[in-house]
């Protein structure tokens, strides 16, 4: 009897000397912690708590966590919160869910009441995609600027 190994490759954001992961628990309230916890994150990063940026990226963790709660929960196990900055100047923001055997999330155009979420994301984020995430599950990520530019051209964080 032989065995083999697989290797999976999944894409991985490139190396960064800022990253942040947690798990959180399928709820709403582990939603509205992703959000806030990735605030503070961006704060210890020198981000500033109520800056353009900041703002931008809170929106884009409270959407990808709700969705990952709502489209994406299966009993007892929880979804994970990433964030890392990139040496491309972007904050990557990933969700990854338990649910990768559902059809991918896609932008909604009708004026449902739910299903905007991903429309806010593709606003302010600079990309977004989904990637399977073996052996069952998905991640939806979102890239936003992680630096803006003033008036004269100057990096500015925030």
């Amino acid at each position: 009897m032989t065995s083999e190994s697989v290797q999976i490759d999944t894409p991985q954001p490139a190396a960064s000397a800022q990253q942040f992961t947690q798990l959180f628990s399928a709820t709403r309230r582990g939603a509205r912690l992703a959000r806030l916890l990735a605030v503070e994150q961006l704060a210890a990063w020198g981000w500033p708590r109520d800056g353009e940026r900041t703002d931008a990226a809170a929106l884009v963790v409270a959407e990808l966590a709700t969705n990952a709660v709502v489209h994406g929960r299966l009993e007892g196990r929880g979804f994970r919160l990433g964030l890392a900055l990139l040496p491309t100047g972007r904050l990557r923001i990933e969700v990854t869910d338990p649910r990768g055997e559902r059809d991918l999330p896609a932008v909604l155009r009708e004026a449902d009441e739910g299903g905007r979420g991903l429309i806010i994301v593709e606003a302010l984020a600079v990309d977004w995609g989904v990637d399977p995430c073996p052996p069952s599950g998905k991640t939806v990520w979102a890239e936003v600027r992680a630096v803006t530019t003033g008036a004269r051209g100057q990096a500015l964080s925030g």
